[in-house]
């Protein structure tokens, strides 16, 4: 999962620049290379250990989280959060007398950083420190940027100094496309705040935006709303499965793995009950959306938050999931069909499959067909062999190895978080990434990447190097073993970590634009086209070793697992069309035509196949209706670029220097500092049609049948 913080009008942060050449820049043109470090070893190695108290920096500096020196103390946010206010309104005031030109996109985009460099560390340090006076600290600090934010976005005068600059043709055609895209971007975000209305207008676009944010906290917490229900209204025999609360039970999930069919079906019809406050909570915010669109000049909420997506619009999205709905259709009949015929073998007298029962079903075929047990293939996934996997991955790929660092005391907010220099063969130094893996107490359930500081040309010619965080939730180490992923735990791993490549290997000249803050139909594709790799023998069969033994991870394992992931594929890609789908049609023509449940209800046995279940509303427990409102299609999209950059350029060697090298140039380095449509052309050297997505989705689902041969032998 992708975490990137929007700061309304300025972005994810950007950092200002001079004019100079357009695309982003090469070290190789100047730029000096940073030198190796002494104080770097091995990673494999040091992910396979607990780490040892800092012994040797008891006596040293406390340098502050991520090297920070105010952030040493809970108080250094204020201090922080003031030094960065203070700057905002020296460059505002210098944003505003500056003649248009470079120099205002250079400007604006260094505001941003201002801001961003404090917000985006401190929205992450608020849910991930353990120490709560900390996490209390940075969200003030974040309260306290997001109000200078909320002024920014509302003076007239900054908006009119980036107006000056896109009206004047002249101007606008001597910058370099990089320089005009982030003005433009600039723009965009500034005019979704309605800054370009009239003032009446304008205050009830301010307005709108207030009660969309408020709206969207209060539906996201009502998502994961647990219910208490009765303990007499549920069968005795399945209380053992949920939370008890004196004479209720809790209900707080779907129960999806649940061998038994009763305890699936109770929590889906107690969890997806239907709750009026949610309800209304929805309705008011789509209501809100298409409002504030309407009010600043888009037909729909999902035309203003496709603008500059590989989509563009609406009209293009529902093409390519009814062109994709289509194509799965008989693929999936076959997958409910094989999975009923499973219901029907383990519980025959209620065979009819339902909604509760795919997750469970298709694991249990899953696993009578091909043997996958998690634990027999955890001994051979260490963390420390898979850190290596990736080192030798990205070494022979692109030039790169991963160094484990020694942090200085203050710099982590706890002490099993290890610090990777990424550092190129010629170029030395790239940035850093800070490896939060591994569990602990009130730490999120969630395997995510952060930017903490975006990449940027500086006004010295030195680049601002990017710094992330990948958090995930690995078990710890034991007495007799290392930490040991599941395969699952592996390609998420890979995952995340193609996240931090593409803010690694982002090379804009603009912090707007750096790494990941791209579109959000291309963001994914760095990540999932990461977890093709984890998927190849030839590249698990440079790592994957028995932790104890040394020996190898068998190849027909390899090609189980693989192929274990096509069973019932199909109706797992429909469920995701369904959703899709359903998420264009309550963001696009206001009024709604019917209830939203309503609209569930028909969308769901259109576009997905297994029937409604009456008195359920899952699309209340629908909470990526918040955070990619209209753009829920994106993981498609996503997925379907990747498998292209996939079989066209890795399939046949996943090592392939050249491949790799141009995979960098034309996609990683312009973060979106190009219109994404540009970076999947420079890659794929053609323009991909709709019908070519759907494909490239459809043709994975396909069987390798060396695999059926091998485990025939």
């Amino acid at each position: 999962m992708l975490c990137v913080r929007w700061l309304g009008g300025l972005g994810a942060g950007v950092a200002a620049l001079r004019p100079g050449p357009a695309g982003p820049i090469s070290f190789r043109a100047g730029i000096r290379a940073r030198r190796v470090s002494t104080s770097w070893s091995p990673v494999g190695a040091a992910f396979n250990v607990r780490p040892r108290g800092r012994l040797l920096d008891q006596f040293g500096e406390h340098r502050g989280l991520f090297g920070v020196p105010e952030l040493s103390a809970p108080e250094g946010f204020r201090v922080a959060q003031e030094e960065a206010l203070r700057r905002t309104e020296m460059l505002l005031e210098r944003a505003c007398s500056t003649p248009p030109g470079p120099e205002t996109v250079f400007i604006f985009d260094e505001l941003s950083d201002t801001l961003c460099r404090v917000a985006d560390l401190a929205d992450f340090v608020k849910i991930a420190h353990p120490k709560l006076v900390f996490r209390e600290a940075a969200e003030e600090a974040c309260r306290s940027i997001g109000t200078m934010v909320e002024k920014l976005n509302t003076n007239v005068e900054l908006y009119q100094s980036l107006q000056k600059l896109l009206a004047d043709k002249k101007l606008v055609d001597s910058l370099d496309a990089e320089t005009r895209r982030v003005a433009e971007l600039f723009m965009f975000d500034f005019e979704i705040s309605g800054i370009h209305l009239d003032e009446e207008k304008r205050k009830k676009a301010v307005d709108l935006n207030v009660k969309i944010l408020d709206l969207s906290s209060q539906f996201l917490m009502g998502t994961n709303f647990p219910i208490k229900i009765e303990k007499r209204l549920l069968p005795e025999h399945i209380h053992h499965h949920f939370v008890h609360d004196k004479n209720h039970i809790v209900v707080d999930g779907l129960h999806a793995e649940a061998p038994d069919d009763l305890v699936r079906e109770a929590a889906y019809k107690i969890f997806l009950y239907p709750n009026a406050g949610q309800l209304k909570c929805l309705e008011e915010l789509l209501s809100s959306r298409d409002l504030l669109a309407k009010l600043v000049g888009y037909s729909t909420f999902s035309h203003r938050a496709l603008q500059g997506t590989i989509a563009q619009n609406p009209e293009t999205v529902m093409q390519f999931l009814e062109k994709l709905s289509d194509k799965l259709s008989e693929r999936a009949i076959k997958d409910f069909e094989m999975m009923q015929g499973m219901k029907m073998k383990l519980n025959p007298q209620n065979s009819e499959l339902m909604p509760w029962d795919p997750p469970y079903y298709s694991g249990v075929i899953r696993a009578e067909r091909y043997n996958i047990e998690p634990s027999l293939y955890c001994p051979f996934f260490s963390l420390g062999a898979c850190m290596e996997g990736l080192n030798i991955l990205f070494n022979k790929l692109l030039g790169i190895s991963l160094y484990a660092e020694q942090p200085a005391k203050g710099e982590v907010w706890c002490e099993d978080v290890r610090k990777l220099a990424v550092v190129h063969e010629s170029e030395g130094l790239l940035g850093h990434i800070y490896c939060d893996f591994f569990q602990r107490a009130e730490k999120p359930h969630q395997d995510c990447h952060f930017t903490i500081r975006g990449g940027r040309l500086k006004e010295d010619g030195e680049y601002q190097l990017p710094v992330v965080v990948l958090m995930l939730n690995l078990p710890h180490s034991s007495r007799n073993s290392p930490t040991l992923l599941t395969p699952g735990m592996m390609e998420n791993l890979f995952h995340e970590m193609g996240h931090a490549m593409h803010s690694m290997l982002g090379r804009t000249r603009y912090q707007h634009v750096t790494g990941t803050r791209c579109p959000t139909d291309f963001a994914e594709v760095p990540s999932i086209l990461m977890e093709y790799f984890s998927n190849d023998y030839r590249v698990v069969n440079q790592f994957a070793r028995h932790y104890e033994t040394g020996q190898p991870l068998p190849k027909a394992m390899v090609s189980r697992l693989c192929e274990s992931k096509k069973v019932c594929a199909a109706a797992d890609l429909q469920l995701q069309v369904f959703y899709a789908t359903l998420d264009q049609i309550y963001h696009g023509k206001h009024p709604l035509r019917k209830s939203t449940t309503d609209i569930l209800k028909e969308t769901q046995e259109k576009f997905y196949g297994l029937p409604y279940v009456p008195n359920t509303a899952w699309q209340l427990r629908f909470s990526h209706l918040v955070g990619y409102g209209a753009k829920y299609y994106s993981y498609l999209m996503s997925r379907a670029v990747a498998s292209m950059v996939w079989k066209e350029c890795f399939l046949q060697d996943p090592f392939n220097r050249a491949a790799g090298e141009r995979y960098r140039r034309e996609v990683l380095a312009h973060g979106g500092g190009r219109e994404p449509m540009l970076l999947v052309q420079g890659m794929l050297q053609k323009c991909p049609s709709i019908d070519d997505f759907v494909d490239a989705l459809v043709s994975d689902l396909d069987l390798d049948f060396e695999t059926f041969f091998m485990d025939s032998q």
